[in-house]
């Protein structure tokens, strides 16, 4: 028995959620919907501007391990926080929601710790401008052998590509997994970043044990339509798993295809989508779960967190699951 079932490396950034109109969205100049990497000067500027913000723990996969965290997954996360304000509330609130956050924020040093901007529209699309600022300087000295050795499951996000540091914790991290008998993936986390580190992921799909991506992510990977490159992933990875905005999420393993049907949901807040359809479909990959019960966890733990404002789930997920007839 390792000593966690899934544990996470990513950006540890702090979420500033505010409403915005898209007339606001022009008038800053932001583009909607997307991720955006801000200088701190223009981060600083783009926070002066937000009115009734709410500040929460973010980062892609730190959103996925506290869904994991609230399904009572034992969990740990590899990052990097400044020893200041929001760091230590940003650590602080790991530990509330049940994962270890196993480096102590860092003393000294001139960058503070990441935040980002997310400015959430009517329709519920979010655009985030996000100051990566002492996360940009994780590296393979922040990866313990006791702790990527010790997971069962090792879980990445394709952002830490955007940096060299960032991309050499990475490939460490999964190696110390995968050399330990654990299963190492990543989520694509989004087109453009596809699109700067597209011969490293083509790599990495093949090295991988399971790649989350959607369907922008998957097409822009191999430079095709959905249908051809999804041909082309289940020959190159373990087990392939893909989204598709309001239809049929898709998983491929080996000959096995599943489509998984999602119910309409009206979104108040698209934030965390991803991030938590990966924590339930990890939590059924973690449990032993057929493609199709992951798929549906998945499904359900997106659906409830784009019912509220924030990234994180709300509701106990376990129950969902079981009114859902995905548990006992």
């Amino acid at each position: 028995m390792k000593d966690y079932q899934v544990v996470g490396i990513g950006n540890a950034i702090v979420d500033v959620i505010s409403q915005s109109d898209d007339s606001f969205l022009d008038l800053m100049g932001i583009q909607k919907g997307i991720m955006q990497l801000v200088e701190r000067e223009r981060g600083e500027l783009l926070y002066g501007a937000m009115e009734n913000r709410k500040q929460v723990p973010g980062g892609s996969v730190a959103n996925t391990l506290a869904g994991l965290g609230n399904l009572g997954l034992t969990t740990g996360f590899i990052g990097r926080v400044h020893d200041d304000a929001l760091g230590r509330f940003y650590a602080d609130e790991m530990a509330k929601g049940g994962s270890t956050f196993v480096n102590p924020p860092v003393e000294g040093g001139e960058l503070p710790t990441s935040r980002s901007m997310i400015f959430v529209s009517p329709d519920g699309e979010r655009s985030m401008n996000t100051y990566l600022g002492i996360s940009s300087e994780l590296g393979p000295d922040d990866v313990s052998d006791d702790v990527a050795g010790e997971a069962e499951i090792l879980f990445l996000e394709g952002y830490l590509y955007d940096k060299p540091k960032g991309k050499e914790a990475f490939e460490r991290a999964a190696k110390l997994c995968q050399a330990a008998g654990g299963k190492a993936g990543i989520a694509l986390s989004d087109p453009f970043c596809v699109d700067r580190h597209r011969d490293d992921f083509r790599r990495l799909v093949k090295e991988l044990d399971y790649v989350i991506g959607n369907e922008h992510e998957w097409a822009s990977l191999y430079e095709t339509d959905l249908s051809t490159a999804l041909e082309l992933a289940a020959k190159d990875a373990g087990m392939v798993v893909c989204t598709r905005g309001g239809h049929d999420v898709v998983l491929l393993r080996g000959d096995e295809q599943v489509s998984v049907p999602v119910t309409e949901v009206t979104p108040v807040d698209a934030t965390g989508a991803g991030d938590q359809f990966a924590a339930g479909f990890l939590y059924g990959y973690a449990t032993g779960a057929s493609l199709e019960v992951a798929g549906r966890m998945g499904i359900v733990a997106a659906a409830e967190v784009i019912g509220h404002y924030g990234a994180r789930p709300e509701a106990n997920l376990p129950a969902l699951f079981r009114e859902a007839g995905l548990i006992d």
